[in-house]
């Protein structure tokens, strides 16, 4: 009813567009102050008026109508008051005439390109990637609910001088054994040891760059070593994808762009935008405020900020993205303002439609997860320990469940990712034990043990015709709730827009809080059948919501907890 409420006043103010007055509409904190209101106070200076006398002035213009039982004037606010069973007929209305409620086609024929994940080959994937991973993946959900086409891009760090280090350090103190039996673990310590070594001796370092120059020029034997160091690490990154439950359409990572970094160089020189400076190629950025773009390094070898501009046309050319994303962290910033700055100085227009997506910082409350060396915490590790901790909680609370390992596989996982999306992307992320695993807050197993709730009572009554009596939906928990059910549709708009699953993970929160509400107000397994028929009716409308709203987060939902 919120657009009729628009669309009227839309009749009555010119100085607004309905987006503007969409927009400034209110849901009032109190249900007996009304369940939409419309401030004044904007108005007051196209119509030289106190707000008061603008919103008496619209009441009398707008006069009776049907779908509302009263409209108020309080101070400077408009205050409508819907007939609470024409609303619940139109909220059910709306949800039993689609297929998939919350979809649009607003993305119809569009392609978006998202870049997340992306660790680096041979090192561990650590709780930073998994941010990026748990960011991308339900940018992707959201965006394939609007109607768009998404090719999902894991743009592997599997190239660069890092690589020229790793072959020095095998070479000399790694066995292809200690490789094959403890995969990037063993890696990673050759890889530590490198530089332990590399402070007394810096001819290691010249090593490595020889060797990544042979990489860069086809050596066998280097490519050879790489090419295993590479399916040794995916191997490992698939394994953590398997937890999640999360795929990709595009492995091609920096490698894949070494053979195509010569034409992006070519048309920087026909273009007239690379120099030399000190005997490296850039592109300089001074007059906007930025240091220039390095494309090749001295030694003629390329440099991932080349990798970044050959991947941005490849792209264009494979996919025509209408938009292409990246999820990265904070402090790429620069690198992304650079790059994409170098992609409209090529005269590219669709530069404007690249974006960077910055995330916060990942750490721990307090005390460690037993991650395997050092003070990084490893991703898998993470999960694992989160799936452990559910699963102890389980045994206290509900031993007997169905299918136990899966239930506290799925609500381990969905409480990391729930935590992680609950607040802004850009805020730091803290997990904390007790509060990210507490089925009583604001978290992810709160919403799933609501879903589980919904389908305990479902279970219960079995068999519900489609018979309701809009009448019986008029009480204040009923009305809450389908304001919430109401609200879904713009809810996904408003995430895509903002790129931030946070606005969902919220909304999840809500809606979870108006069903329990609605759940211990409205008794729904009563005697009269169509009392219980037509409550039933709406659990089973916030049950499917809830599921797809955290499905959007990348969150599965167990049918009993």
């Amino acid at each position: 009813m919120k657009n009729q409420i628009v669309n009227l006043l839309s009749q009555n103010i010119e100085v607004l567009t309905s987006e503007e007055i969409s927009q400034l509409i209110e849901i009032p904190p109190k249900p007996e102050m009304g369940d939409f209101a419309f401030p004044c106070f904007r108005l007051a200076k196209s119509y030289h008026k106190a707000p008061p006398m603008i919103a008496q002035d619209l009441k009398e213009s707008i006069g009776d109508q049907a779908f509302l039982s009263e409209i108020k004037v309080v101070g400077g606010y408009l205050n409508f008051y819907v007939d609470k069973a024409q609303y619940a007929q139109q909220i059910i209305d709306k949800y039993n005439n689609t297929t998939d409620y919350g979809c649009s086609d607003q993305g119809k024929d569009k392609t978006i390109c998202i870049d997340y994940s992306s660790p680096n080959v041979a090192k561990n994937f650590h709780v930073g990637h998994l941010r990026t991973t748990i960011i991308g993946n339900s940018l992707y959900k959201i965006f394939s609910k609007l109607g768009y086409k998404v090719v999902r891009i894991n743009h592997l760090g599997d190239w660069g001088t890092q690589f020229g280090k790793l072959i020095v350090a095998y070479k000399k103190w790694g066995s292809r054994e200690a490789v094959e039996e403890k995969g990037i673990e063993e890696l990673m310590d050759i890889y530590v040891k490198f530089h332990e070594e590399a402070e007394k001796d810096d001819s290691l370092n010249d090593e490595a760059r020889a060797w990544f120059l042979k990489m860069e020029q086809g050596n066998e034997e280097a490519l050879e070593i790489w090419q295993w160091f590479r399916d040794i690490s995916l191997k490992e990154f698939m394994r953590v994808y398997n937890i999640l439950g999360m795929e990709f359409d595009s492995f091609a990572g920096e490698s894949f762009y070494r053979d195509k970094t010569a034409d992006v160089i070519k048309c920087l020189t026909d273009d007239g935008l690379l120099k030399e400076s000190q005997g490296a190629m850039i592109v300089p950025l001074d007059e906007y405020d930025m240091p220039p773009c390095i494309v090749a390094k001295k030694d003629g070898s390329s440099i991932y900020a080349t990798r970044d501009l050959a991947a941005i046309l490849y792209r264009k050319a494979t996919y025509n993205f209408d938009r292409c994303l990246y999820v990265t962290g904070l402090e790429q910033k620069l690198h992304f303002t650079q790059v994409f700055k170098v992609i409209e100085l090529m005269g590219n227009d669709y530069a404007k439609n690249l974006v960077h997506i910055p995330y916060g910082l990942v750490s721990l409350k307090s005390g460690k997860i037993s991650s395997r060396k050092g003070n990084v915490i490893f991703a898998e590790d993470l999960l694992r320990e989160s799936i452990n901790k559910t699963t102890s909680i389980i045994e206290e609370k509900n031993p007997d469940i169905p299918d136990k390992e899966e239930v506290a596989k799925q609500v381990g996982i969905g409480a990391i990712i729930f935590n992680d999306l609950y607040n802004q992307r850009i805020k730091d992320v803290i997990f904390d034990w007790n509060k990210l695993l507490n089925f009583d807050g604001e978290t992810g197993p709160y919403v799933q043990y609501t879903y589980a709730r919904a389908s305990s009572v479902l279970r219960k009554i079995g068999e519900v015709p489609d018979t309701i009596d809009y009448t019986l939906l008029t009480d204040e928990a009923s009305i809450g709730l389908l304001k919430e059910i109401e609200r879904y549709p713009q809810v996904i708009k408003d995430a895509a827009e903002r790129y931030e699953p946070s606005v969902i993970a919220r909304y999840s929160i809500d809606l979870a809080h108006a069903f329990n509400k609605f759940y211990h107000e409205c008794q729904i397994n009563v005697e009269d059948e169509t009392t219980k028929y037509t409550r039933t009716n709406v659990v089973k409308i916030a049950r499917y919501i809830i599921k797809d709203a955290l499905s959007l987060l990348g969150i599965q939902c167990p049918e009993q907890m």
